[in-house]
């Protein structure tokens, strides 16, 4: 029995390759997922242990408010000067060296435009001399306070060259320097990384990057050589006492690196969830395999059956197939997962600005995940098809005729249950608990209800959409033949539905999402101008808070409110909050009811955080801010926090102890009669230094913060694609199984007339009919799932419900090109066919 079904599954190669080409797919994107992440694991474990390669140890102040590489930028704790002579004091230590280095530091091009950066750091820092490592270019270091140096990466970017004047925005407002040397480091290299660095002297990095005179943001310790970096380590952290990180490099660099592995963790559950969606619907397109392959196989397994080969023996000779058809399909998406792995990592260093990655590793995960998925999938998805091919009788052997199709009350009944039972999920998990593995188990059980309750929706629909193309006895043909087996045409649009109804239903909750914060934004926001700009990275663009005193200067200003934000704690617990300027201005540009002006030591708190903590008029909090001791403050009023922008407000003397003492938004309210045309080109003048930041119109400024939600949308579309594509397989897979087990039909239609041109009409009318109705079941369904959502987040303040009508059409329409792309190679098989042969054919 195993010989034979060998032999058989050898015998037909093409339906071999079209049943793991599915498997194939999904494997890959796992594979792919594991394989990227190893490979940029092992990327930061190699940079960051290079980075640190020069110092043996390395002394931190432990920071105020400590915050994960997921939860923000880690605002660093200035150390005192006099504390470095007490480091360089320690047995051991051969000499200590105040280091200045920070994110923040931007550097203005000659084009007027800051040097952006997604993702690594931009550093400003102290001029400490090259090493083994870094290497001087051109020019030499910065000696004056207004001379500059920076890395080949930076000059590059920027186009700037030695002797340049250069702008750079720091914690300071915009400085002119002169540019004085440009280094980089060894092989070749113009960065660590991509991290763009500016170096100043040290007075000037303390001024610009700490706001403060002798203070350094690390030390680092060179080792007598006959000492040991560990136990010169510990006798430091013994002389300094609590409140300082003493670590040795190799510990700097392990840790840092952990920081970012943490980031790539999220990132590889990502596209784990999106390669769980592609073998979901792989699944269905390897279902409706079997289930054809099986049906081919009627009279050859009916001949075993005679020959005495049992129910089991049947049912293992079909899971056998699955078996050795989603071995093979592993193996082959691994080394496809492997391909896409490394351009991931090639990508990824291409837009991180030069990071150089380490070679691609194979990690066992990706190989024991590809191995597990393809099999377990596969041969899943082929039980109930051996279940059926079990029971075909051994008389079926005689029969010369196609196997009825079973009623479908079982199924029906069964996905109605299913589809019930799914609905509940989603509901608990929207409505109660707000759950993600509810909502995710909810939205998957409701698609395998959707996929079993198909073959009774798809009898009307397919016969509704097939007389679009019955004009003509090809176009009759095809509409017939996508409707005689409706289970078939159902699995085949339920792949496709699952990808169209998840990218639909997404569109329709962001799309839902982003007009309600629209819609409250123009009824809340009442500044006619905004002086702000978009945050494409970890540190928001601010501009010099002068500007907003010079901006209530201009004629025709009435108020301007500036914020700061920032995460503090607050009795202990980590809080977002934001500081202004002057609070009652700040309510008057957003519409809110009068609010006091702060003074020092007075805080505000929306009513919603009053209730969570317990507080009221005159609690006084504990606050401890990122850069400074701990001060109290006294609540002195509540509101609405829909109309103000933030939760828990502080003064603007707080923002000296900020991460980030520059604001990042300034609302302008007009006197009456004034005109935006009249006031806005004065206002953008002020911010000229300012490059990062503009000055707009209130409808500009929404628009553009709702920017974020258009990308977010492009990238589950572009996720996505994989699901559909494997759709899409699934119905050329069909159609090319269907043309196979046609081949007599096809020959007698020939024989009594039917051209070759009208044969591949008859083939592209049912492929066309069928992605159609897939399609407008993932638009129905996704749109009643996002509906679904959208409902439950009405509490949240998301009131608009908004169905992306011109996208369904779009789906609608690519479907019906899908289906013409999917028909052209089986179509010209079903055309070439010998009609003789074929009418021969058994």
């Amino acid at each position: 029995m195993l010989r034979a079904t060998l032999k058989s599954l050898l015998s037909r190669k093409l339906r071999l390759v079209l049943s793991g080409l599915a498997v194939v797919l999904g494997v890959m994107f796992v594979a792919g997922a594991f394989v990227t992440t190893d490979t940029l694991g092992r990327t930061f474990d190699k940079l960051f242990a290079e980075g640190y390669s020069q110092i043996d140890v390395a002394v931190t102040a432990e920071p105020k408010v400590a915050v994960s590489e997921m939860e923000g930028e880690q605002v660093l704790t200035p150390l005192p000067a006099a504390l470095v002579g007490q480091v360089a004091a320690v047995p051991g230590v051969a000499k200590a060296t105040g280091v200045v280095s920070d994110d923040g530091a931007r550097v203005i091009g000659t084009d007027g435009k800051v040097v952006t950066s997604y993702g690594p750091p931009r550093i400003g820092m102290n001029w400490v001399g090259p090493d083994d490592l870094m290497q001087l270019r051109q020019g030499r270091g910065p000696e004056q306070d207004d001379e500059i140096a920076v890395n080949e990466a930076v000059a590059k970017a920027a186009g700037i060259k030695v002797g340049d004047r250069v702008g750079v925005l720091t914690q300071l407002p915009k400085q002119t320097f002169k540019l004085v040397g440009v280094w980089g480091y060894t092989n070749d290299r113009d960065s660590i990384g991509g991290v763009q660095e500016v170096a100043f002297t040290t007075a000037q990095a303390q001024r610009s990057m700490l706001g403060q005179k002798d203070a350094f943001t690390q030390i680092t310790v060179a080792v007598d050589k006959d000492s040991a970096p560990e136990a010169v380590r510990d006798q430091i952290a013994a002389r300094l006492g609590a409140g300082y990180d003493v670590k040795t490099g190799e510990q700097l660099a392990e840790d840092s690196a952990a920081q970012f592995k943490e980031a790539l963790g999220f990132f590889n559950n990502i596209l784990l969830g999106f390669a769980g969606v592609a073998l979901f619907v792989g699944t269905f397109l390897i279902l409706n395999t079997f289930s054809i392959i099986v049906a081919q196989r009627t009279r050859e397994l009916a001949l075993m059956r005679a020959l005495g080969a049992g129910r089991r023996q049947v049912i293992s000779s079909v899971l056998v197939e699955a078996l050795v058809i989603g071995l093979i399909a592993a193996v082959l998406g691994l080394a496809a997962g492997i391909g896409v792995g490394w351009l991931l990592v090639t990508l990824f260093g291409s837009f991180s600005g030069g990071l150089d990655p380490a070679t691609v590793g194979v990690p066992m995960a990706a190989i024991l995940s590809s191995l597990i998925v393809g099999v377990v999938v596969t041969v899943v998805a082929a039980v109930l098809p051996a279940v059926r091919a079990s029971r075909v009788s051994p008389i079926a052997a005689m029969q010369d005729v196609a196997t009825p199709d079973r009623p479908l009350t079982r199924v029906t009944v069964t996905g109605a249950v299913i589809g019930a039972v799914g609905a509940a999920l989603l509901g608990v998990g929207l409505y109660g608990n707000n759950s993600l593995w509810l909502i995710l188990g909810g939205v998957l059980i409701t698609f395998v209800g959707v996929a079993l309750l198909t073959p009774l929706i798809s009898k009307p629909v397919v016969a509704l959409l097939g007389r679009l193309f019955s004009w003509s006895v090809p176009g009759r043909l095809g509409r017939l033949n996508s409707g005689r087996n409706p289970r078939r045409t159902a699995i085949t649009a339920a792949a496709l539905m699952v990808g169209i109804a998840l990218v639909t239903g997404v569109t329709v909750v962001i799309g839902s999402v982003k007009q309600s914060v629209a819609a409250t934004a123009e009824d809340t926001v009442k500044a006619e101008i905004v002086i702000g700009g978009d945050q494409n990275g970890p540190r928001p663009p601010v501009f010099d808070d002068a500007v907003l005193a010079e901006t209530a200067k201009v004629p025709g200003v009435r108020a301007v409110a500036g914020t700061w934000n920032e995460q503090v704690l607050i009795d202990g617990e980590r809080e977002y909050v934001t500081a202004t300027d002057d609070l009652a201005r700040l309510a008057e540009a957003f519409g809110s009811p009068a609010l006091p002006a702060l003074k020092p030591g007075q805080i505000a708190v929306s009513t919603k955080q009053a209730t969570e903590h317990g507080w009221t008029t005159g609690s006084v909090v504990k606050v401890q801010m990122p850069r400074g001791a701990e001060h109290s403050y006294t609540i002195v009023t509540t509101y609405d926090e829909e109309r103000v922008p933030g939760s828990i407000m502080l003064p603007a003397a707080a923002t000296k102890e900020f991460g980030i003492t520059q604001p990042s938004f300034g609302f302008v309210r007009l006197a009456d009669g004034v005109t935006v045309d009249q006031v806005l080109p004065q206002i953008k003048a002020l911010v000229a230094d300012s490059p990062e930041v503009n000055a707009t119109d209130r409808s500009s400024f929404i628009n553009q913060q709702l920017g974020t939600f258009d990308t977010v949308i492009l990238m589950v579309q572009v996720l996505l694609g994989l699901a559909i594509l494997i759709a899409v397989l699934g119905v050329i897979n069909t159609l090319a199984l269907s043309v196979l087990e046609r081949t007599r039909e096809l020959g007698l239609l020939r024989a009594v007339g039917l051209g070759r041109a009208q044969t591949m009409r008859m083939v592209t009318v049912e492929a066309v009919v069928i992605s159609v109705f897939g399609a407008l079941l993932g638009v129905v369904v996704g749109s009643g799932l996002g509906a679904a959502v959208v409902q439950a987040l009405e509490g949240e303040g998301i009131t608009d419900l908004v169905l992306p009508y011109g996208q369904m059409g779009l789906y609608l329409g690519l479907a019906a090109i899908v289906g013409v792309l999917a028909a052209v190679l089986p179509s010209i098989k079903a055309a070439r066919l010998n009609v003789l042969a074929a009418i021969a054919h058994d």
